[in-house]
């Protein structure tokens, strides 16, 4: 779900794309991965779990690079988790009273695409301790500053988060480029919800800070606007100042007519001095 970006650099020159040894860089590098973890067992703290229905490019999916790590399992689905489960299928939200749930039995997540949610089996996999996440702001980068668009590693970090566990949601984010992003632009809103206690106390706490967001952006709307005004300036002022500049105009140009007329006035009587008389 997440879109990564991992390219495999040269460490001494030689062939493109190949190490020193002639290998392909990106099969040492999925080499590593699975050194690190693979089908072993997990080293992190708690289990960690998936049901994965390979809507994503694997390349770009946080979930399979999990599991390449060997910090996730993957389960099939008909299997239940006996811990958390980060799922749109949920009815409460995960709270701080959810920490000894997560401690004891981990967390687990639905690894699949936003857009295909309707071919997801939600009967038959999940567990009795189902949750939805509350309002964040995703950062990988495909679905970056949108809410509630979270990939499988943002989604168990914010789940670590709210109980109180921002050990475990840094660790399991460390291994992203954009996962100390992800922790920087919800900041607040973890504070927030870590203050909270049970699943009404942070549903409260989301429909507060979302009617914050509206009010902010219909003041920022209302300032647009007498920004607006203020950069038009009065428009009756200007309709004013603009009929006085035409009458203004109108009068100068009356009084250039009335000038034309006199000129030609003068010029008819010095022709009448100067004209001889008539000799009969």
């Amino acid at each position: 779900m997440g879109k990564g970006k991992n390219k495999d650099h040269e460490v001494r020159l030689g062939r493109p794309g190949r190490g020193s040894n002639g290998h392909n860089s990106k099969q040492n590098h999925r080499h590593m991965e699975m050194k690190h973890g693979g089908s072993s067992k997990s080293n992190f703290p708690v289990k960690l779990a998936m049901w994965d229905f390979d809507h994503c490019d694997p390349k770009r999916c946080s979930g399979k690079k999990l599991e390449r790590l060997g910090l996730i399992k993957s389960l099939r689905v008909g299997q239940k988790f006996q811990g958390i489960v980060v799922t749109p299928n949920g009815t409460g939200v995960v709270c701080p009273n959810d920490r000894s749930l997560v401690e004891e039995n981990g967390a687990s997540v639905v690894e699949c695409s936003w857009a295909r949610l309707e071919e997801v089996p939600f009967n038959r996999i999940g567990g009795r301790h189902e949750r939805l996440l509350p309002y964040l702001v995703a950062a990988n980068q495909v679905n970056y500053g949108r809410p509630w668009k979270l990939n499988c590693v943002e989604a168990l970090a914010a789940c670590f988060a709210i109980v109180g566990r921002m050990d475990w949601s840094s660790e399991l984010l460390s291994h992203f480029s954009y996962g100390p992003s992800f922790l920087e632009i919800n900041a607040e809103l973890l504070e927030i919800y870590q203050q909270c206690s049970d699943s009404d106390s942070v549903k409260a706490a989301e429909k507060a800070w979302l009617e914050k967001i509206d009010q902010e952006v219909k003041e920022r709307k209302a300032q647009s606007k007498t920004e607006d005004i203020w950069m038009t300036g009065n428009v009756n002022r200007m309709h004013h100042t603009s009929s006085e500049n035409d009458d203004e105009e109108s009068e100068e140009e009356e009084g250039q007519e009335h000038s034309k007329v006199r000129d030609s006035e003068e010029d008819d009587d010095y022709h009448d001095e100067k004209q001889p008389s008539s000799v009969m």
